[in-house]
């Protein structure tokens, strides 16, 4: 028989879960994913990422300040300008995995009719 679960433990794991979940909503988005992969390679200000990813400025600023918010980059004023990095390496390593669960998964994630590619493509 089990023991009885404490209701605070069932809202601190809903709470970590919760937590969770808007960390991976935070990357969700495909250019966010690929700012924060430009951001690997070193700083960088929002004209280099609007050149790199070929978005709007108001679009890459938008997506930076979601991040920044998220805690996951930081920036750092030089004149008129603002340079962008990686807040933790720890996303780094976050990708890496997902990278390599996409390869265990084979198409699943791309079929997906909720999450898949198809529906991703309709909005």
């Amino acid at each position: 028989m089990r023991a009885p679960v404490n209701d605070a433990v069932l809202f601190d794991e809903a709470s970590a879960l919760s937590v969770g979940a808007a960390l991976f909503h935070s990357l969700s988005d495909p250019a966010r994913l690929a700012i924060v992969q430009h951001l690997s390679l070193g700083e960088h200000r929002v004209v280099d990422l609007t050149a790199h990813l070929g978005l709007a400025q108001s679009t890459v600023s938008a997506h930076l300040a979601c991040l920044r918010d998220c805690g996951l980059v930081v920036s750092r004023p030089q004149g008129r300008a603002s340079w962008f990095s990686l807040a933790h390496s720890e996303v780094l390593d976050l990708l890496s995995c997902a990278e390599r669960l996409l390869v265990a998964t084979g198409d699943a994630v791309a079929l997906c009719p909720v999450y898949g590619e198809k529906r991703h493509r309709e909005r």
